[in-house]
């Protein structure tokens, strides 16, 4: 990995050169026209686009409950018990989020409040291809559930060999209600749109390729989305206390995931640098996913050495990583000093992929710098938040030069008239 020696301005100026992110207008328009054929076209395009894309003809694009269970009884039995513990503690977890509607009673003659009314629908994109996630199902689809969601809809590529059994089962797990095999821009659209299989849903969330991404992107405003989530990263913070070799893997257990995939390491220590550094490389040499996860070091991966470690956290800070571990001595005491982050890993045995399967938070988390002003998956995503308000007439009466006073000031003279036309007609 690229070891820099920089001051921290000229860190921070060197860290937007690996974070920046580009917009492909190609792309842009090859998935618009996609999204627009499916929503004309609906059932039909789904299958034009199935053929051309992974090369399959289908008939039915539903995968039905049997098939849910019957994987979830043959799955291997460790398996099944990984998957039981992860949703255990994904549970546990997600069940401390959950909102409460309120009522403000506190003033004589005046009700205020919020109500907190569940999504009905949600989509859920599973990725296939190089990998299986039933981890993302389960990130995705409890929470959903714990917020009352009635139908949770998961699509996912179709696959040669039918979809992986491991992705079933979780689905099962996971209370997923409805299953069908279709991928890309085209899956998305379905869920935004409809089609004759297809109920429309809310709102659609979980990872996939740039197609799926700007599929997310384009579709946003006629459904929610979660996040237009970028490739995974991993930013550490690390002194001479840390193991290279602990630091190395974690490092790669984010590179392994895409080619543009983010590994960042920061530093005060020269040698933990060039430690971490042969180490990425010894390691690189016998991973099975070397091809992917050697560009992303080269390509997207650094090591910054800095002065201090209150420089250290200003340009993790600056970073805003998706995933930021902290391998410092004591490192509980630096938690205030984390600004910007999806999800902080404190400690040597708080290692990344911890956070991705069982702990039980979110392993959705915001990416490309955007943890500077978004939050990981929740149960608060799918709830919808609705305010009410009931006064009294001496309330309302006691309000009124307030309001007109302001509505006035703004030009807006029907404001002001819609609420004194409830005094006016008493001579008031």
């Amino acid at each position: 990995m690229k070891i820099y020696n920089e001051s921290l301005a000229k860190m921070k100026q060197i860290v937007d050169t690996y974070t920046s992110q580009t917009i492909d207008l190609e792309i842009e328009k090859t998935v618009s026209t996609i999204i627009q054929n499916v929503a004309k076209d609906g059932d039909e395009a789904l299958r034009d686009y199935e053929r051309k894309f992974d090369n399959v003809n289908l008939a039915d694009f539903s995968i039905p409950e049997f098939q849910l269970e019957q994987a979830l009884d043959e799955i291997d039995a460790d398996l099944r018990a990984a998957l039981e513990l992860a949703k255990r503690n994904i549970t546990s977890f997600h069940k401390q989020e959950i909102e409460n509607s309120f009522v403000d009673v506190s003033t004589p003659g005046i009700m205020r409040g919020e109500k907190i009314t569940p999504m009905a629908s949600v989509g859920l994109y599973v990725p296939g291809g190089t990998a299986a996630y039933p981890s993302t199902i389960m990130m995705c689809g409890i929470p959903a559930k714990l917020a009352g969601v009635k139908r949770v809809v998961m699509v996912t590529p179709p696959q040669p060999d039918g979809v992986n059994p491991a992705v079933l089962a979780a689905a099962k797990l996971a209370g997923v209600d409805e299953v069908y095999q279709i991928g890309g821009a085209q899956a998305i659209a379905a869920l935004a749109y409809g089609t004759e299989t297809i109920a429309p849903v809310d709102k659609i969330m979980g990872p996939g390729n740039i197609f799926v991404a700007t599929a997310k992107k384009q579709v946003f405003g006629k459904v929610a989305i979660d996040m237009v989530a970028g490739p995974s990263e991993i930013g550490i913070l690390a002194d001479d206390s840390a193991d290279a070799r602990e630091v190395a893997a974690d490092l790669l257990s984010q590179a392994e995931h895409d080619k543009r995939a983010r590994p960042m390491l920061i530093t005060d220590s020269q040698s933990l640098a060039t430690a971490v550094s042969n180490e990425v490389d010894r390691q690189l040499a016998t991973l099975p996913r070397k091809e992917i996860a050697s560009v992303a070091v080269s390509d997207r991966g650094f090591i910054a050495v800095m002065d201090d470690v209150a420089d250290m956290f200003e340009l993790m800070n600056t970073v805003a990583p998706e995933h930021l571990e902290v391998q410092l001595a004591n490192p509980t005491q630096y938690l205030g000093m984390i600004k910007n982050a999806g999800s902080v890993f404190l400690g040597r045995y708080a290692s990344e992929p911890l956070g991705d399967y069982v702990a039980g938070p979110n392993h959705v988390l915001p990416t490309g710098g955007t943890a500077r002003f978004a939050s990981p998956l929740g149960v608060y995503d799918f709830v919808k938040r609705t305010q009410f308000i009931q006064f009294d007439e001496p309330s309302l009466k006691a309000d009124v030069k307030a309001i007109t006073k302001l509505a006035r000031t703004e030009g807006l003279e029907a404001h002001a008239r819609a609420v004194e036309a409830r005094f006016s007609s008493k001579g008031e």
